[in-house]
């Protein structure tokens, strides 16, 4: 009777034991993390913007044209200058017209003789992606005699933070995407001035703003209101989804510099060249759902 009492207390100590190293192996085995995406556009990138690290990677230091997602900078290099004033008024030529036309460019659809504020002509910029204020911020921004020396100026400008940040390779040769030639960045380079943008709340508040009126003064001194809307609709549609540039053109496919946040994480990153805009949005989803558990 006693062996078989021993017997029995055996067994089941071996069954412990058998089992607590079966729960042990289980929850040893790491979990495994989701592959990452496939995605169209030639380049992705993604980052955790408070850690820096990265997270998602296709041709991340490729160089590749920008499209109008070069705009990132044209901001980015108006918030380093002194003599940036969001109030002060900008008289609208028709030169700036004149070069939509010959371009064939995306247009804010401002009038000649208006007197837009930088304010004003920033979200021109920013949200229907229009080259005519984008020409007219880096014409008044800029330094020289004649209007093509002060847009070579203050392209010059967006070239020397370019360096500052350590992009190498990334290089300007227009104020709004509209390339002559040597006008590229990566999708890791474009998420690095996004991440410097987002420090300022200017910066901030026109990238997430999905539409706006703006009341702007006329050459008569009344007033005339621009209707205004994102490019990114990805602002209503993603969520979390904070901004920030979209691009597009014939050489740059379609382009999206985007930043989004939930909870404490916020994602920065870019799509370069994807083949059109239902392949971009469908990209950057892609990308984010993926960056979110990475």
């Amino acid at each position: 009777m006693i062996n078989t009492i021993k017997s029995i207390r055996r067994i089941t100590a071996a069954l412990v034991t058998a089992g607590a190293v079966v729960a042990v192996g289980a929850f040893a085995v790491p979990a495994q993390a989701a592959s990452a995406p496939t995605i169209v556009a030639k380049g992705g990138y993604s980052m955790d913007s408070g850690t820096g690290r990265s997270l998602f990677l296709k041709a991340w230091n490729t160089p590749l044209s920008t499209g109008s997602t070069t705009k990132i900078m044209t901001f980015r290099t108006l918030l380093s200058l002194k003599t940036f004033n969001l109030d002060t008024k900008l008289p609208f030529q028709k030169v700036y017209s004149d070069y939509i036309v010959a371009n064939n460019a995306s247009s804010a659809g401002l009038i000649v003789g208006d007197k837009p504020t930088v304010r004003q002509l920033v979200y021109a910029m920013m949200l229907p992606s229009g080259c005519d204020a984008a020409y007219a911020l880096a014409d008044h921004y800029g330094v020289g005699n004649t209007r093509d020396a002060r847009v070579a100026n203050f392209i010059g400008k967006m070239n020397t933070i370019a360096g500052q940040l350590k992009l190498t390779n990334t290089h300007f040769d227009s104020f709004d995407g509209i390339g002559n030639g040597n006008n590229h960045s990566t999708p890791r380079d474009l998420a690095v001035i996004a991440k410097s943008d987002m420090q300022f709340g200017a910066f901030q508040a026109v990238v997430r703003t999905k539409s706006t009126v703006q009341k702007v003064t006329t050459a008569s001194g009344g007033y005339r209101n621009y209707t205004w809307t994102n490019t990114n609709t990805m602002l209503s549609s993603y969520s979390g989804m904070t901004g920030v540039k979209t691009g597009s053109g014939p050489e740059a496919g379609y382009c999206l510099v985007f930043s989004a946040t939930r909870g404490n994480k916020t994602i920065i990153g870019a799509v370069l060249s994807s083949t059109n805009e239902t392949t971009r949005t469908a990209d950057v989803k892609k990308i984010l759902d993926y960056s979110w558990g990475a």
